[in-house]
């Protein structure tokens, strides 16, 4: 195997099979590819893996709509707290909300993507869409796009700063406040929401894929028009919107981690994020009770995605995972990012798993290569894989 392809790091035993196809999706990848994938099985580590050049496991990646779940995390830990309830209307927290038919949308329905607020009439500029507050204040006053609950469309660049206000009326405190106390810096996780000056360092910048993609908006992008519903979502109805790939290599985008899009974070990060949201990590007990797990796990919108034109499924503030994966467990959650990350919760299999990757992938969205990864993770846990050993890409569930 060429250097550039080296997978460094360990695994477990039993979980072999995952490194070996970690090193066959590195083997055919171009020679910067870059990549980690950390997974934990009942709060132990059993895979911590990286490749390429330049990359380490302590590495530092943008972390695109992943950063959702780092944000709506702490709505869950709110929710079990009491402090807030999914069924009052969000305009009871944030009274300024209630304007132009919007009095109505709880939070839960905010959440679950069915508010109608995918975007400003006018888009934003890079400096207003990395402040969550400006995001905020615009969309509370304006119209939704389609009436609240009747359906549901991906709010990809802005569902976090309307939740993050609710936070912060609320409790007087951002969500990215909450997160670094409660669970970067007490569970000692490294996912960012507001980079430090004095980890800059350990940032890998995000390329551009080979083939260059359209702008934000995922493989519809391109049939869709700057002031369609897509368009609006993903803000190419601004002039001088950026490609999405390039926003966390915006220093005004780290520093303030916008929690729908700028968060950053290692898959070290990312893995023990969900790992001490339904488990144990170093003895420690699970953030999240299983009954709120399951709370915010439940499906709430599925089927045709306005924005996204495609089938979706949301739980609370999340991805219901398990209709992306199906050989998880029902009730996984979690979020991808467009930069080819997946992170997520399995609680029935008792996995959490965190990937990401430096290059843009195409389509953006989470990585293909996350189905061949997860689905040997799941297969190691269980104690059934078997593989070629003349043929590491291929892979087989016995039983």
């Amino acid at each position: 195997m060429a250097e550039s392809h080296a997978v460094r790091g360990t695994v477990a035993d039993g979980f072999e099979p995952v490194r070996d196809e970690f090193a066959a999706v590195a083997a055919a990848e171009d020679s910067d590819f870059a990549a980690q994938v950390v997974a934990y099985r009942h709060g132990e580590r059993v895979v911590d893996l990286w490749t390429g050049p330049e990359i380490t496991g302590d590495s530092l990646l943008g972390a695109f709509s992943a950063s959702k779940g780092a944000a709506h995390l702490v709505v869950a830990l709110l929710v079990q707290d009491g402090v807030l309830d999914l069924d009052r209307k969000v305009s009871h927290y944030w009274p300024e909300f209630a304007v132009e038919g919007k009095q109505d949308i709880t939070l839960r329905e905010l959440l679950s993507h069915r508010a109608g607020l995918v975007g400003a009439d006018t888009g934003f500029t890079l400096d207003e869409l990395a402040d969550d507050r400006i995001v905020a204040e615009r969309l509370g006053r304006q119209r939704p796009y389609w009436r609240p609950g009747s359906a549901f469309g991906y709010h990809a660049l802005v569902i976090s700063a309307l939740s993050g206000e609710v936070v912060r009326r609320a409790t007087g405190r951002t969500i990215q406040e909450h997160f670094a106390a409660r669970v970067r810096d007490a569970r000692a996780v490294d996912v960012h929401l507001g980079l430090p000056e004095d980890q800059e360092s350990r940032f890998l910048s995000a390329q551009p894929a080979v083939a260059t993609p359209g702008r934000a908006g995922g493989p519809a992008a391109p049939e869709s028009g700057a002031n369609s519903l897509s368009g609006i979502a993903f803000n190419r109805n601004h002039p001088q919107n950026p490609e999405l790939w390039t926003l966390p290599n915006h220093r005004t985008v780290r520093a303030q981690g916008p929690a729908s899009l700028g968060g950053v974070a290692s898959a070290r990060g990312l893995a023990r994020m969900y790992a001490a949201a339904i488990g144990s990590p170093d003895g420690t007990a699970a953030l999240l009770k299983p009954d709120t797990a399951a709370a915010f796990a439940q499906i709430h919108s599925i089927g045709h995605d306005l924005v996204t034109r495609e089938q979706k499924a949301f739980g609370v503030g999340f991805h219901a995972t398990s209709e992306v994966y199906p050989v998880l467990g029902q009730g996984a959650f979690g979020h991808s990012g467009a930069g080819g990350q997946q992170a997520f919760a399995d609680p029935r299999n008792g996995l959490a798993y965190g990937y990401s990757r430096r290059r843009f992938p195409v389509p953006n969205g989470p990585a293909p290569e996350n189905h061949r990864l997860i689905r040997a993770l799941h297969a190691a846990a269980d104690g059934r894989w078997t593989a070629s050993s003349s043929d590491l890409a291929r892979w087989i569930v016995v039983g």
